[in-house]
């Protein structure tokens, strides 16, 4: 999936992945997975999740990356904060207070930026890209990650001939990708309703969301 495929999405504000509110699975696991530590948390492909802010008023420093711009000004826009916008290459970050997003390519990032983070949020990351992309986004997560970085992921799988994203990543895909370098942890599997939002929108009969909690070895 090239950029302006991203650009596009954002440009017509086709963001059915954008969720208005706290994510559930977020708010009901994220103490398990960060007790009472306040690291850096990097959040991949961020979007403007408030998810963010949650993180944030719980003290954490927080790394979002996206790759459009408009999604980044929304953000700090539509909490009615305002931003110190730091132009540069490969990112150009948008800073308040310890929480910024940095506006670029992931894959751009080096282990230098994320030497501070010991958490990460993955929501819509991985979900979000087509399989020989997760591979590729995987192995440039575990290069660039501390060892015992912990992880929170959320995955979605689904039975149905449909394009993504969000694309259905299996519990045994998770396990695939991770499997090497993670101690993986399941947290649960929840299956979506037929009136679940997601799967009224796609016409699914049946769905499923899993967590886990993945810690870098």
């Amino acid at each position: 999936m090239e950029h302006e495929f991203w650009h596009q999405r954002w440009a017509n504000n086709e963001i059915g992945f954008h969720e208005g509110t706290v994510n559930q699975y977020l708010h009901d696991h994220w103490p398990e997975l960060a007790g009472t530590r306040t690291d850096t948390v990097l959040v991949p492909l961020c979007g403007k999740s408030h998810d963010m802010w949650w993180l944030h008023d719980r003290g954490h420093p927080i790394i979002g990356v996206e790759l459009s711009d408009i999604a980044c000004k929304d953000f700090f826009e539509e909490a009615g904060e305002k931003a110190q916008v730091h132009p540069g290459e490969p990112f150009t970050r948008f800073r308040h207070d310890d929480l910024q997003l940095w506006c670029g390519d992931f894959f751009q990032l080096v282990p230098d930026d994320v030497k501070h983070v010991r958490l990460v949020y993955d929501r819509a990351a991985l979900i979000a890209l087509p399989p020989e992309m997760r591979r590729r986004y995987v192995a440039h997560l575990t290069a660039i990650l501390p060892e015992g970085t912990r992880i929170l992921l959320i995955t979605l799988d689904y039975r149905a001939n449909i394009q993504g994203p969000p694309f259905n990543v299996s519990d045994d895909e998770v396990r695939e990708l991770y499997g090497q370098d993670y101690d993986i942890e399941p947290i649960l599997t929840n299956n979506l309703g037929n009136d679940h939002p997601f799967a009224k929108r796609r016409g699914l009969a049946e769905a499923t969301e899993s967590v886990f909690r993945l810690t870098r070895r």
